[in-house]
């Protein structure tokens, strides 16, 4: 990877809309624009705009291509059709997790959309263990990708749309279809908890489309915003709530580990689930509205212990207080625990909370 910092193909929209740009997995991106309290408001009441075109792109084809990804991903791709997509796991022989990605089923062969700074650690771990039968190739280059999310984004997105009803669309579903005249892969998935979709296009077209999209109504939004959407709904950000040692059940992603198969890991996972894990991935809510947990915060128990660590924290906009995840034993794992956070050598009080933290009304 070169030294210095990748830009997107919307890198100059960014800058000239008032994006304040910083590094982000050897990406310069834009952290904010409005700011990051409007920007979430934006997607939990209308419909705002992220450039994700940092996010890797690998295709695998072939014969083998489906056998191939069912023995290094820990969810089962037979539950899929074509034009459907499922949320999973590339795991190593310890059950960690090298990365999560969202897995879409094309007519032949499949799209892998992983994490920006783990790209080339997938195509690495992939590449030395992909078949003859099957090929892998790296096209994130050769793409653009937005997310359009919040409760308005379907509605602001049909008219725009030819060949498909986004409005009709069912949850990981894509399909192809032209958006403001450009040819894109409109798949229903998102990192907000919020309806939407995520465009995948040519690099070439990203800023036509992302000029209609803003022109009809969508709000820009940055990546600061992108952390508390999903902070507020308990996605784990790889890097910080799960990484290549974070073991797939005690970060509460079991849910997406197929236990009548086998895949890379999956004996280390079975057990753990059989036997329990030792600690837990938490969700914190502070009980000081100033309070704001940051990774690295010491987690203590009511009786003053370090127990744990915050993995991720931030202000909520939405409910108005300090939130956070992290790992704690497994007993502090039940909702509503009392809790406390070291913030700066100051302890401030919390409780662990049921996921997700925000709820839809």
């Amino acid at each position: 990877m070169p030294d210095e910092l990748q830009r997107t193909p919307l890198y100059a929209r960014h800058a000239e809309s008032g994006g304040r740009l910083v590094p982000f997995a050897g990406w310069e991106m834009p952290v904010q624009y409005a700011g990051v309290i409007d920007e979430v408001r934006a997607v939990r009441t209308a419909a705002g705009l992220f450039d994700v075109s940092h996010m890797g792109q690998l295709q695998v084809s072939g014969d083998g291509a489906h056998a191939f990804l069912q023995g290094v991903l820990s969810n089962d791709l037979d539950r899929l059709s074509a034009g459907e997509a499922q949320y999973t796991l590339l795991t190593n022989a310890r059950g960690g997790i090298v990365d999560d990605l969202i897995a879409y089923r094309r007519e032949s062969g499949y799209l892998l959309v992983v994490n920006a700074g783990n790209r080339d650690a997938d195509v690495a771990h992939l590449a030395e263990r992909v078949p003859a039968s099957a090929a892998l190739a790296d096209e994130s280059d050769a793409h653009g990708m937005l997310a359009l999310q919040g409760p308005a984004a379907l509605a602001l997105l049909a008219p725009l749309c030819e060949g498909i009803d986004p409005l009709s669309a069912s949850p990981f579903t894509f399909a192809e279809a032209r958006v403001a005249g450009v040819d894109c892969t409109v798949a229903r998935t998102g990192y907000t908890g919020e309806e939407g979709v995520e465009l995948i296009c040519p690099a070439s077209d990203v800023v036509e489309l992302w000029d209609a999209l803003i022109a009809s109504g969508a709000v820009p939004c940055g990546l600061g915003a992108r952390d508390a959407l999903r902070l507020e709904v308990c996605y784990p950000l790889h890097g910080n709530d799960i990484t290549q040692d974070t073991n797939a059940i005690e970060a509460g992603l079991g849910w997406v580990c197929a236990s009548d198969k086998q895949f890379t890991g999956s004996d280390v996972l079975e057990r753990t689930r059989a036997e329990g894990p030792v600690r837990r991935l938490v969700a914190l809510r502070m009980d000081e509205e100033r309070a704001v947990p940051r990774p690295a915060c010491p987690i203590l128990d009511d009786a003053g212990r370090v127990v744990g660590e915050v993995t991720s924290g931030t202000f909520s906009p939405t409910l108005e207080r300090g939130i956070g995840l992290g790992y704690a034993p497994a007993p502090l794992a039940q909702p509503d625990t009392p809790v406390a956070v070291d913030i700066r050598g100051r302890i401030r009080p919390a409780h662990t909370a049921r996921k997700p933290l925000y709820v839809k009304r």
